[in-house]
């Protein structure tokens, strides 16, 4: 079912906003954070991870570049399984996507709330984050993008002085020896290094946001595989400097001990004035991944309303903003409900399960594009899905289980909708 012309969305996005928008989505808590597990995992080998996790993350992004160009609407991969491969694979990568990211959202609305609030309030500001990013986002995507640039050139700040702390060097600086052995201490031989690359991908999930946002992109055809290679090229660069710098500075074993890596990086380095100026960008990079999250998930619940895969209700677009208004709100209800009565700053596994569904369909569809769609070498899609199944492979046995869990639970839900659909 095609979107009516008022419920379609206004292409006012840049290349620059794209960029940034997928950088802010990348630049989130998840690099703030997914370094001490990595380092749990594959000790000095959690380079090797990053690595991989960007060689997976690239041809997963060439693959949702090439669908976008094709398809630039809302939805992304949702949009692209349905019309490649058939409404059963865009509804489970969509599925995925939907639930898997509105619990990010909740664990990012956490996440910026412990550094900002003391203990009793941090559920309340939490969900006064959600209430007021959501606001934001209603007030069209122009306005996303700009806050999103705020909250970005904040966390790169913050980043840049984790990494001149790093190379600064003095008694607590940089070792290389440390970051030069990947047998160092906390090795868990290549099974462990698979495993960082499946904790770290999590922080490359962002660039999709900007083939979710494809119907508010200006030139989609040139823009989106631009921004998509673009966002991906810097977040690598950022994520190496950054991973060199606090594994130099705490050794594997301190890393993968320590509950915030980064500000623990400063502070060993001897910078300890610093160390406030890191917990600022931790929580920017919350606040702007949550951001990014929000407009996401809004639209492609806007997407799967459009296909009755949802409440046809989703599917209204603001007649003045042109967003999905009645989506993010919705969205935001759910993800104020579960940050006030839940903590699940525990998601990583779990949601890295679906985002690696969601791309494991969009190498599958971009596999079955004729050579006339083409833009990236074929091989590529093959490297990205058998990337996507064994990174699946190594994640913790709980989040295979959720993930499949809330799969089955979707797949009743479409049948039972297709049921009632049939019996009208």
């Amino acid at each position: 079912m095609s979107a009516q012309p008022g419920e379609r969305l206004d292409r006012r996005l840049g290349t620059g906003d794209a960029v940034a928008i997928g950088l802010g989505s990348m630049m989130g808590a998840g690099v703030f954070a997914a370094f001490a597990p990595a380092a749990a995992a594959a000790g000095a080998g959690l380079l090797i991870g990053l690595l991989i996790a960007a060689v997976v993350a690239y041809c997963n992004a060439t693959a949702t570049a090439q669908l976008a160009a094709t398809y630039p609407t809302s939805g992304g991969v949702y949009v692209y399984g349905r019309e490649q491969l058939g409404p059963w694979w865009g509804f489970l990568a969509g599925w995925g996507f939907v639930v898997g990211k509105t619990a990010s959202c909740a664990a990012m609305a956490l996440t910026f709330a412990a550094h900002v609030a003391p203990g009793p309030w941090q559920r309340p500001a939490a969900a006064a984050a959600v209430v007021a990013l959501t606001v934001v986002n209603h007030h069209g995507i122009t306005r996303t993008a700009r806050l999103t640039r705020v909250l970005l050139v904040v966390v790169l700040v913050a980043l840049g002085v984790v990494v001149a702390a790093g190379l600064a060097g003095g008694s607590g600086g940089l070792s290389w020896d440390a970051v030069a052995d990947p047998a160092a201490d906390g090795a868990r031989g290549w099974y462990g290094v698979l495993q960082s690359a499946g904790l770290l991908f999590f922080a490359f999930a962002g660039y999709a946001r900007i083939a979710t946002l494809g119907e508010e992109v200006r030139d989609p055809e040139r823009t989106i595989p631009r921004a998509v290679q673009l966002a991906l090229a810097g977040a690598v660069l950022v994520y190496a400097l950054v991973a060199v710098s606090v594994l130099g500075v705490l050794g594997p074993l301190g890393l993968a001990a320590s509950d915030a890596p980064l500000a623990a990086a400063v502070s060993s380095a001897g910078w300890d004035w610093a160390e406030p100026v890191v917990r600022v960008g931790g929580a920017a990079a919350a606040l702007g991944a949550l951001l990014a999250l929000i407009a996401g998930v809004g639209r492609t619940g806007l997407a799967m309303a459009r296909e009755d895969d949802l409440p046809r209700w989703l599917a209204a677009v603001h007649p003045r903003h042109r967003v999905p208004h009645h989506a993010e709100t919705a969205l935001a209800a759910v993800v104020c409900v579960l940050v006030l009565t839940t903590d699940l700053r525990g998601v990583i596994g779990f949601s890295s399960f679906g985002v690696l569904l969601y791309y494991l369909v969009a190498n599958a569809a971009a596999w079955t594009q004729p050579a006339g769609r083409r833009r990236f070498p074929r091989p590529l899609q093959l490297v990205g899905a058998a990337g996507c199944v064994v990174l699946v492979a190594t994640l913790p046995v709980s989040s295979v289980l959720a993930g499949l869990l809330v799969l089955a639970v979707g797949v009743a839900y479409r049948a039972w909708r297709l049921r009632a659909r049939r019996g009208a």
